[in-house]
């Protein structure tokens, strides 16, 4: 796939036509084989492009535009319905190229289980790599129903891969009790119920390192965010969620990807959670890719 004809469609607001000149690529990931409740995430990379459209450019929390920054929205992955070890090869596949071509992956969900192979493969490129997870569940289980791939998984999955100790865990407050103990006796940080004030904590200890972010929409209270798959009431405020990502932006780490993920368009009928996906997206581009 020629990335400069990548996608015919909407794009996200200010994308850039030219790949080659680009910091940083807008991909999604339309996958939903195996979420355990409600699907319908595949729609999301779609819908949240439509609802930029609406966005303003300007970031009065950042004191910068779109403008600022070049991007290139490569458009959808062709995932083969059903078929997760494909789709998760090929997501792979994906970042491997953008990572050889010096580009910064900025991913669109789709399930959590899409994040696997983006953050494995960013892990690959860059040595003592961390990873900051916001989140409502803790998606550390090794299986779900005899299922080793599941989006109740890749958070395990990586943790496991660049030990435990590298990962970083924000605003939990669901799952199972095995999977808590696992990260307490392995070193893993679990930070529940809140984001902002622990990550301030954490920030400090990252300089120097690479690091990833992965957001699951879900982290935010079905209140702000009722458009996912597994609701879970408890959550933060957009507010806390966008003063963490300027947190992010403000500390000077050196974030080499990131994503956004489990934005399910159908179970929200007033558009309030790809909006907020939407904006959620600006603030990370604006403050993420320098």
């Amino acid at each position: 796939m020629r990335f400069e004809e990548a996608y015919s469609g909407n794009v996200f607001i200010k994308s850039k036509q030219n790949y080659d000149e680009a910091q940083a690529v807008i991909y999604g990931m339309p996958m939903d084989w195996t979420v355990s409740y409600r699907p319908g995430s595949r729609f999301g990379p779609g819908r949240i492009r439509e609802a930029s459209i609406g966005l303003e450019e300007y970031s009065p929390y950042l004191d910068r535009e779109l403008d600022d920054v070049n991007y290139f929205d490569a458009g959808d992955i062709p995932l083969p319905f059903g078929n997760a070890e494909k789709s998760l090869d090929l997501i792979s596949g994906f970042i491997r190229q953008l990572l050889l071509n010096g580009k910064i992956p900025v991913g669109m969900g789709g399930e959590h289980l899409v994040s696997w192979p983006v953050m494995k493969t960013v892990a690959d490129n860059y040595d003592n790599l961390a990873i900051i997870h916001m989140d409502a569940h803790t998606d550390l289980r090794e299986e779900y129903e005899g299922e080793p791939l599941s989006h109740s998984t890749p958070i395990r999955k990586i943790a496991e891969y660049i030990g435990p100790k590298n990962v970083y865990s924000f605003g939990i407050r669901s799952g199972m009790k095995e999977e808590f103990d696992w990260a307490k006796e392995n070193g893993m940080q679990i930070h529940k119920f809140e984001v902002l004030e622990p990550l301030k904590k954490v920030l400090p200890t990252l300089e120097g390192r690479p690091v990833y972010v992965t957001i699951d929409i879900d982290v935010l209270d079905p209140a702000h965010a009722p458009g996912t798959g597994t609701v879970d009431c408890g959550g933060i405020t957009s507010r806390e969620l966008l003063a963490s990502i300027h947190a992010i932006a403000n500390s000077g780490i050196n974030v080499v990807g990131f994503d956004l993920v489990e934005v399910a368009p159908n179970y929200d009928p007033s558009e309030q959670t790809v909006n907020t996906a939407s904006k959620l997206l600006r603030e990370m581009i604006l403050g993420w890719v320098k």
